[in-house]
């Protein structure tokens, strides 16, 4: 009896000390990889949108949740290299910037979840089984909105009431490249308006669609290139449209702060916010690829006065107010 006695005050002070260790060490804090292609100071305001959805859901970072940014800062050929450093760091879930920096990481990992914080198009990009059922370690936000093509070029049509003739750059080799042309041709039959498409698969090519649509007699141009281009190259896409004195509307709103014309489009500081959600999620246990992709919710038109005066073009009044930012 007394052994026995002595045996179970063995095992209780055994388990009171482990029990009394494992409340005096402080629980694990979340660590996140947010990779991008440009630089932090071109994203601040996604990365500062990004951590405001974080605080809404409790997370405040250097306090309870980690964050390990990294950025190629525009070489995109060091993605690869940033992603294996990310899981080699083995954060819990790595937040991506767009297509590019999604692949890199994909490549990277298969175990380690992934938060896509806009992408073109996830399925055609093999990056989620559906949208519905993502499937793998992959969910997050899709831009997925081709309608909205047709309504930039009604906004062009807005600003430009004889327009007759639209320069259309995109990329052939863009998942997702073909539906959006699609409903630019349905929005130009309804407008009477032709279009002049040009294909535009790197830097290189820019210029030489920009003195082709000169040649074409394009009244304006429709931007529809891809992230890396566009944001690589979107100080030479306006300065190009400038000189040409051609109204351009773009679908970020980078562009235009970068000065150009107009740009309707995906809100990407909603989609960072709402990024936040499923990381929040991911923490407290759902798995990726029983979180559905989500589509975009708002959109933002923003207009550049500056711009407008530099080609000598006046924005309607009736545009103006339906616009979410103006450039003074």
């Amino acid at each position: 009896m007394v052994r026995r006695l002595s045996i179970f005050i063995f095992v209780t002070v055994i388990l009171a000390s482990v029990l009394f260790t494992y409340a005096q060490q402080p629980g694990k804090i979340p660590r996140i990889g947010y990779l991008t292609g440009v630089s932090p100071s071109t994203n601040s305001a996604r990365h500062e949108t990004f951590r405001q959805g974080l605080r809404e859901l409790g997370y405040v970072e250097g306090k309870n949740i980690v964050i390990e940014w990294r950025s190629a800062e525009g070489k995109f050929d060091r993605l690869p290299a940033l992603a294996a450093e990310l899981v080699r760091l083995k954060v819990d879930i790595i937040v991506t910037g767009g297509g590019a920096t999604t692949r890199a990481v994909k490549e990277a990992t298969t175990t380690i979840p992934i938060v896509m914080t806009q992408d073109g198009d996830p399925v055609g990009n093999g990056f989620v089984a559906s949208l519905a059922r993502p499937g793998g370690n992959i969910t997050g936000l899709a831009t997925l909105a081709p309608e909205i093509s047709g309504k930039r070029l009604e906004l062009l049509k807005e600003i430009v009431p004889r327009l007759s003739r639209v320069a259309v750059l995109g990329n052939s080799a863009q998942p997702g490249n073909a539906q959006t042309l699609r409903e630019v041709e349905l929005a130009a039959n309804a407008f009477g308006v032709q279009l002049q498409y040009l294909d535009v698969l790197g830097p290189k090519d820019i210029a030489t669609a920009f003195r082709a649509a000169g040649k074409g007699r394009a009244d304006a141009v429709l931007i529809l290139l891809p992230g890396l281009v566009a944001t690589a190259e979107r100080p030479q896409i306006a300065d190009l449209a400038a000189k040409r004195r051609l109204p351009a509307i773009y679908d970020r709103p980078e562009a235009v702060e970068s000065g150009g014309l107009m740009s309707y489009g995906v809100s990407t500081a909603d989609l960072d916010r709402r990024a936040a959600t499923y990381v929040d999620k991911i923490l407290k246990g759902a798995k990726p690829a029983d979180l559905p992709v989500e589509q975009p919710k708002k959109f933002d038109l923003i207009i550049n006065l500056k711009a407008a005066k530099q080609i000598g073009l006046t924005i309607p009044p009736n545009v103006l107010v339906r616009a979410d930012k103006v450039i003074k």
